[in-house]
């Protein structure tokens, strides 16, 4: 299984800067899934006990605004990562994600490779620099995104 699993992660370039070793290490944690459109991939305030390699189909990303309900603030496709919140403590959804159509994900088991970060420190390095750009982009769009629904047509435009 697990060799099925490398070629499908390799196919989507996202861990491309991880070694061979690196990668099969990585891919003793991951096992295929899918979703049907609609479906709840996890809720903000859950437990962060993965991440996911997006295959094909999308996902949107949200975020509970009080009296204005769940917000999507980002769509990930194809190449994508989904979760970053397995990697820091405490280890909860900052976000939640929906499949928007059918979807076909590596899922990864995020105590796994935490537990290969801590034993292996280059591969917890190369870990962190994968996911660092991450969460910056989810953060930066939420920031983007917040903006957008709270400017009003008078504050359009103002510093």
């Amino acid at each position: 299984m697990t060799g099925g699993v490398v070629s499908r992660v390799a196919a989507l370039r996202f861990f491309a800067a991880l070694n061979p070793r690196q990668l099969d290490q990585l891919c003793e944690a991951g096992t295929p899934m899918s979703y049907q459109p609609g479906e709840r991939i996890f809720a903000e305030g859950g437990d962060a006990d993965r991440f996911w390699l997006i295959e094909t189909g999308s996902v949107a990303l949200d975020v509970r605004i009080p009296g204005r309900g769940d917000q999507v603030i980002e769509t990930l496709g194809a190449g994508a990562v989904l979760g970053w919140s397995w990697l820091h403590p405490p280890y909860r959804w900052q976000f939640g994600a929906s499949a928007r159509e059918r979807l076909e994900t590596i899922a990864f088991d995020g105590a796994a490779v935490r537990n290969r970060c801590d034993a292996d420190p280059a591969f917890g390095y190369a870990m962190l620099r994968l996911f660092t750009p991450v969460i910056v982009a989810r953060l930066q769009a939420t920031r983007l995104r917040l903006l957008d629904l709270y400017a009003t047509s008078a504050q359009v435009g103002r510093p």
